[in-house]
Formats: structure tokens, sequence, C-alpha cells
């Protein structure tokens, strides 16, 4: 077989009639094409298409092209004995799970603590949340088996370009996820199929040889010598010399007990903002023009970054087309929100975290943590704001760019699950956060027309899109606390779910060179 590049293909054409087209040769000399990469280019409205690439097969002539190389797994690196004490990951989101698949198939037999429940049990505590207002602290979107990736869109696009990313997707198609993420130039899962998945990545750990305890959260670190020596949980405690420290953005919690025992922790940027909503047809026909209602191409999304004079940036983050605004809180009397989509991304509307930077600079004192006291700080203004029952502050764009509450909805409706009231966001969310995101409306509008309609909707607020804290690690992926691995984006060392997998694989591996 033969890989063929850029290849233009119609949305009505075949991908063997495209292959053929750019190889200038009759369709029936093409036998199969299988498709290694698509998306969708459509930078010209008036002729909107696919950009692919294929493993072909040829009936003759292969040996004028570039042979194709099908995908190798990595070789696993198997221990030439078991640990006298097993490795524990804390954390089973994507680094977690990655890790501790990692470590399991290498024969280390790791042991996988969470603080909150299995995916199956978490997804009840989630419907109970959106219906009554009643929150486990414990078992919510940001806490249990998946974390926050296993309610959200489930994108898995990626800045890196580490050749794990590929075992990645592998490995989520191998557990249930959709194969389309194979070959998707932007993959996504979907809020539907993601639970399945991640049940997929544990019964894998499981089958490996690895342990996995939930509802075990982790509460303290015995350290001797400036080593782990144990953790400890409301159990028990459990020897051990090396921790892979999983934790999201969320562990609030956990990176105050790690300061207590010695840990260095750094503050870090990160952003505060709003979610904001559209008619998906409205974003439809903004990208695609005259193909927004094409069947082959499905919700359109968009992505937009603007740097203001005063220094600040905003940007979208977390793009849901055809989605919701989900109900993110995981304490009580704060309130967050956060996006997910179906995997057919067929919802009314479109929304998308709009974004404003937030520095170290921005909040006072030294302490590393004063970015979780800001973000607690406004997301306790947004909870009364809301009124209580986290019910969520919304505002008309129109209103806010006017600087006046709105009393009512209009034409598009939110679909933040336990309602919202609608009153003025500036009340919870910093001055420069509402003035830079009243600067970035009309830049936003000229490049999707129809962005500042007065009717779209903001919901507040957001402030979970990257933890406000790095665990420092050296070159051997150790925190200052020797055996303790930070990984993934609450350890301030990713982005998503594709980087936070890749960051745990890295780091099961500096464990497992550790033993030798």
């Amino acid at each position: 077989m033969i890989e063929v590049k850029e290849i233009q293909q119609g949305l009505d054409e075949t991908l063997e009639h495209a292959v053929a087209k750019k190889l200038k040769i009759a369709e029936k000399d093409v036998l199969r094409a299988e498709l290694l990469r698509r998306g969708v280019d459509a930078r010209h409205k008036d002729r909107v298409h696919f950009v692919a690439s294929a493993a072909v097969q040829l009936r003759k002539g292969e040996e004028k092209y570039t042979p194709y190389t099908p995908y190798t797994p990595p070789q696993v690196h198997v221990l030439r004995e078991k640990p006298k004490l097993r490795p524990v990951v804390v954390g089973a989101g994507p680094a977690g799970l990655f890790a501790a698949l990692t470590l399991a198939r290498s024969g280390a037999e790791p042991l996988l603590i969470e603080q909150g429940d299995c995916v199956e049990e978490r997804q009840r505590a989630v419907k109970a949340f959106t219906l009554t207002g009643r929150l486990d602290p414990d078992s919510n979107i940001q806490f249990g088996e998946g974390v926050a990736g296993a309610f959200s869109d489930g994108k898995l696009n990626s800045g890196t370009h580490d050749v794990r990313g590929r075992q990645v997707l592998r490995e989520l198609a191998a557990a249930g996820a959709p194969e389309e993420i194979l070959w998707e130039a932007k993959p996504h899962i979907g809020t539907d199929r993601l639970p399945a998945a991640v049940a997929g990545l544990r019964e894998a750990i499981k089958a490996a040889g690895g342990e996995v305890r939930f509802r075990t959260p982790l509460r303290d670190l015995v350290i001797e010598n400036g080593a782990v020596r144990a953790i400890v949980t409301d159990r028990e405690e459990i020897p051990a010399e090396r921790v892979i420290l999983a934790a999201g953005h969320s562990a609030r919690a956990l990176f105050y007990m790690l300061r207590e025992r010695g840990a260095e922790l750094i503050r870090k940027p990160f952003s505060i903002g709003v979610r904001c909503e559209h008619p998906q047809s409205l974003i439809n026909e903004s990208q695609y023009g005259a193909f927004a209602a094409h069947p082959a191409l499905g919700a359109a999304d968009y992505k937009l970054a603007v740097h203001l004079p005063t220094g600040r940036d905003v940007y979208s983050f977390c793009m849901c087309p055809g989605g919701e605004v989900a109900a993110a809180s995981s304490e009580e009397g704060r309130l967050c929100v956060n996006g997910m989509s179906p995997f057919a991304r067929d919802g009314r509307n479109a929304n998308s975290a709009l974004l404003v930077n937030v520095q170290p600079s921005d909040f006072p004192g030294a302490s590393p943590l004063a970015g979780i006291e800001f973000q607690r700080h406004w997301e306790e203004a947004a909870f009364r704001l809301g009124g209580g029952l986290y019910r969520a502050p919304a505002q008309l764009v129109e209103d806010f760019l006017l600087g006046r509450p709105s009393e009512q909805g209009g034409s598009v409706k939110p679909t933040y699950p336990l309602g919202v009231r609608w009153c003025d966001l500036s009340e919870c969310l910093p001055t420069f956060a509402s003035a830079s995101l009243r600067d970035a409306f009309p830049l936003f509008e000229r490049k999707i027309r129809g962005f500042a309609m007065g009717d779209a909707v903001l919901t507040g607020i957001e402030a979970r899109s990257s933890s406000p804290v790095r665990i420092v690690r050296n070159e051997t992926g150790e925190s200052n606390l020797r055996g303790l691995y930070p990984t993934g984006e609450g350890a301030g060392y990713a982005g998503g779910i594709l980087s936070a997998a890749v960051d745990g694989i890295r780091q099961a591996e500096r464990v497992l060179d550790s033993y030798q």
C-alpha cells in the first residue's frame, strides 16, 4: 500500500474517486482506500471540501509512490521483577488512567485510587445534582473516574506532537471510543460516548494486573528524609515509595496538603470568563456559507483569539458545537460552569468559554495558592448572584455590552440545566475581565458575523480552564519530595485530555526507569 496526502475530496465525492483524481489515474485502479486523516477546508465558502490523507492499494504502479508504513504499537517495557512496593497512582483522569495502564502492562501491579465514584455511579450523581441542586463534593463533574473530561465534548486535538498521542487514540478506540478519532483532524468522543471509553480503560488496567479503588481520596503523605514513604487515605496508611500524582485542576484540598508537606509549588497563569451561547445555525452559516446544511459536515466549530492594547488576551476555549452549558461546581456555595457536547453535536446551541488571561500579579500576597483563593472568591460571587441552589447568573450580550442588567432572555434559550438568573455578570467577574470581554466582542464580530448578536447568552462563570498551581518537578519527573511524580493538568503540565494522557504515560515510563 502507499500513503497519499493532501487529497482534496468533495463533500459528495467518494474517497476512491478523490484519490484517483489526485494521482491522475482511473478510479478502477484504486482497489482500496483507508482514511488516515481528514479535515474540513472552509477557507473559501464557495468550495468547502475535505482535505484527507489515505492508505491506498493500487492495481498497479505502487512502486512510484511513497510506501505506507502502518502504525506500530510501542514495545511494552516489562519489569524483570515485581517491585517490593507497588506504585500508586492518585486520580483517575486521563493522566492517571494512562499512567496506571502503562504501569500495569509492565508488570508493576499499580494501585489506582480516585476520590470520587466509578464513571457509572458518577453519571447518577451528576444527574441527581442537575435535577435537585444537591451537590456531592466527592463525586461530580470535577471528581470521579474520568474527571472533568468525562463530562465534556471529549476533544482530543492537542498541540503536542509526541508519538504517544497516537498510542492514546488507539487505546481509547479499543476501549470503546468512536473509531473516527483515529482519522479526524479534530477528534472528539462526546459526553455520551466518553463514559464507556473510561470504563474500558479501567477494565484494561485491571486485566493487566492493576487495582482500582474508588471513594478513596488521598488525605496525606508520609514523608521521611525528603522522600515519600506512604500515602494516607480515609481508611488506611499504604506504604509507597513511588506515587504518580494525577490530581485534576480542582483538587484544591490536595494542593494545600502538599504545601504543608513541603512540596515546591508555584503560581501559574490561568483564565476567567463566561460561557457564550449562540444558535448553532448561525455558526454553521458563518463557517460554511452555502454548505452550512450539508449532512457531511455536521456542526461547525470556531476558534477566536485577540490580544488587546491593555495587554490582556481574550480567547475562545473548549468550543462545544451543538452542546450545552454544564453545571461544573465541586464545592458548596461556589458556582462554576463548563461546556459539553454529545458525539452527534446535534443540539440547538453552540457554546464556548470566552476567557481572559489571569496573571499571578492579579492577586495579592506571595502564597503559591493565591490563585485558588482568587477562583473561590469569584465562584462565591457567582453563586450569590445566581440566587443559590446552583442557578447560574446569565446576561444577554446586548445588555452586557451596554453595561445594564438583563431582566429576561431572548431568542437564544440557555441550556444550563439548573436554570439561570438574569443579572449583571460584571458583579461576579474582575473588572479587568468584564472590560476585556466588552473590548473583544466587536473584534470577534469581524471574524464571525453575528457573534455579537444581542440575544446571545452569557453564563457565568468559568474559572477552571487550567490549574492555577504548578507542582515543580525535576528532570527525572519528580517533585522535590522524592518519589512523588506530579503529572497532568492539575499539576500544571497539560491542557486537555490528550496532552494529559501523554504526560501520564511519560511519567509512568520515568517510574519504570527508576526501578532499573
